[in-house]
């Protein structure tokens, strides 16, 4: 931490800053232009679009969390007093099809930062984000789901935030490293990876909006009940969290805009310029689903104060603004998309 007229700023670490959340939380970082100064980590080959716009105002250095001396050398050289751990293997579908490289980053990976903390004898408060996906599939009388709701994960992804998660908790109880979790429920955005349900929706209906592909919209299993938050909400919270929250701790965030797949799908082709079908799409359904995701926020509410603000509409619709955007500038994304 540093002063400058009376005010402290802060070096902060982001991992996995060039992603979604990364890069709006990097952005409401720098909104608040209280002189902080951010650091991210990415890989080489980790795509940069969504920080383009902040390059001059943040200082990225490379390296993977897979290796040990490079963390190591990051960290004796920033020296960070924050450090917001977000990069994982995210996509549930895909940790199906590659389990392993699902587990190795998302445990192994975040093992190595943390152990690389307790070698360069740094002492941040580092938020390691989880995810209601260790709840499972809960049954109807542990909802609305509270902290203490046992584990059940019900995909690899799942499986290996599991592991994320009590790997932080353990580093705290062994050796004091300030570790305080966060199990994120359902949020979505603009910047929205198009492997995710909502996003890949406004996807296709921009490409078909764009006469890009058919006016027909391939989804999954809409029946799934969501709490949803907007991406812009959740980063709010992140950076209430490390500066009211405990180590050691963990805390519920999510939504209140409660309702189904299929719900919020209405809503998203309400903006739609085009009329649009829907058509279930065998190959997007999971091998094993959650179907059933209401969050108990209580804990974290009463300890900040924090409540979303931002309306789902608005999200859904700055989501669609978002991939007219992306597509009408790279119509090669279109590809992507079931035709």
């Amino acid at each position: 931490r540093g002063r400058g007229k009376g005010r402290i700023f802060m070096r902060i670490l982001i991992t996995g800053i060039t992603g979604f959340v990364g890069s709006h939380l990097a952005d409401y970082i720098l909104d608040r232009n209280e002189g902080h100064e951010i650091f991210g980590l990415c890989r080489w080959r980790s795509p940069r679009e969504n920080l383009v716009h902040a390059f001059s105002r943040i200082s990225l250095v490379e390296g993977d969390l897979l290796d040990l001396s490079c963390l190591i050398r990051h960290l004796e050289a920033i020296r960070p007093a924050v450090i917001f751990h977000l990069a994982a293997q995210s996509y549930v579908l895909t940790s199906f099809n590659s389990p392993l490289m699902t587990l190795w980053p998302n445990v192994i990976g975040t093992a190595n930062l943390l152990e690389a903390i307790r070698i360069t004898k740094l002492d941040p408060v580092i938020h390691i984000c989880s995810s209601s996906e260790v709840y499972g599939q809960v049954r109807p009388e542990d909802v609305p789901i509270r902290e203490d709701c046992p584990f059940k994960p019900a995909s690899p992804y799942a499986v290996s935030k599991v592991g994320e998660d009590m790997v932080a908790f353990q580093y705290w109880v062994s050796h004091g490293i300030r570790t305080i979790r966060t199990r994120m429920f359902t949020h979505t955005g603009p910047r929205r990876g198009d492997v995710f349900a909502m996003s890949f929706f406004a996807k296709q209906v921009a490409a078909a909006e764009l006469g890009m592909k058919e006016a027909v919209i391939h989804v999954g299993n809409l029946q799934s009940v969501r709490t949803f938050c907007d991406v812009r909400d959740a980063v709010r919270a992140y950076w209430l969290l490390v500066n009211m929250c405990a180590p050691g701790e963990v805390y519920n965030i999510g939504g209140n805009r409660t309702m189904t797949i299929g719900e919020a799908l209405d809503i998203l082709l309400s903006f739609a310029r085009i009329p649009c079908k829907v058509f279930v799409d065998a190959k997007l359904l999971r091998p094993s689903d959650v179907t059933l995701q209401i969050p108990c926020t209580d804990k974290f509410r009463d300890k900040t104060g924090w409540q979303p603000e931002i309306p789902f509409e608005k999200t859904l619709e700055d989501m669609l603004i978002y991939w007219r955007d992306e597509l009408a500038r790279n119509p090669w994304k279109a590809l992507t998309v079931v035709s």
